[in-house]
């Protein structure tokens, strides 16, 4: 896993550097207009597949960009070459890189890589998680109700009552605060920071999650779905905390979606 986890901090550090000065002209909706897409997100996805591809050929890439390219065995790279597209667009610089490898599943490497604000988070299955330098750790808040939270909305969420909005405002209540950063892969990983105690969010993609749900549970934190089962990447959805918070988390979420009666 070691020399995975070097070939998937190549790959990051490569599309870094090619992000390093980037400046979002030109600017496209992917069917809904809240949902954007630049020219750098897909050079940034070519860079990150042309160094998987020479350094570990034979393992097929799914990219939010270009789909899946590859078939065949066990293991599969998970790209999102840029995690925060809109903030991206708008010259804010919480976005971030992320780069995952996972086996049916389950999740082996995780890279995540804030070029803008100098941030980087890594883990190896079994190794322990690290910003690059130092191990990270989870917060030790027991407390829900002194808890920092954060959270994402979908891009239907005008259209859609699943939106996420009854359950920010319920924790918004019960918890010490909520944030919402537009940057799902950073989310988890300041949980595994420490910074914030606890994350929720529904209508996600495999690549905006895998590497740092992989990070938070490396740091010794807990990730699950809404419901406290098994996280499963491919399954849209995530709660990741410290750990001493996450049941009182999920029966805050459970709260908000059981029928009344």
């Amino acid at each position: 896993m070691q020399e995975l986890l070097e070939v998937a901090r190549v790959a990051a550090r490569e599309a870094a550097e090619l992000l390093r000065t980037a400046h979002a002209e030109h600017v496209t909706a992917k069917g809904n207009p809240r949902d954007l897409v630049t020219e750098w997100d897909l050079r940034s996805e070519e860079t990150i597949r042309r160094v998987l591809d020479e350094r570990s050929p034979g393992i097929p890439v799914l990219g939010e960009e270009g789909g899946q390219t590859g078939a065949g065995g066990e293991l599969r790279w998970l790209v999102d070459p840029i995690d925060g597209t809109v903030n991206f667009a708008h010259g804010l610089p919480i976005w971030s890189i992320a780069i995952a490898l996972e086996r049916g599943g389950d999740v082996l490497v995780g890279v995540v890589n804030a070029p803008a604000l100098g941030w980087w988070f890594e883990a190896a299955q079994g190794g322990g998680a690290s910003d690059g330098a130092a191990p990270l750790r989870v917060s030790r808040q027991s407390r829900l109700d002194q808890s920092l939270l954060t959270t994402g909305f979908p891009y239907d969420r005008a259209t859609s009552p699943e939106n996420n909005f009854a359950e920010w405002e319920h924790l918004q209540r019960r918890a010490g605060a909520c944030r919402r950063l537009g940057c799902a892969s950073i989310d988890l990983c300041l949980v595994a920071r420490g910074w914030m105690d606890g994350y929720w969010e529904r209508k996600l993609k495999p690549w905006d999650v895998a590497a740092g749900a992989l990070i938070v549970r490396e740091a010794g934190g807990t990730v699950t779905n809404t419901t406290g089962g098994l996280f499963d990447p491919h399954a849209g959805e995530v709660v990741a905390s410290n750990g001493a918070i996450h049941s009182e988390l999920i029966a805050e979420l459970g709260r908000v979606r059981r029928p009344a009666g």
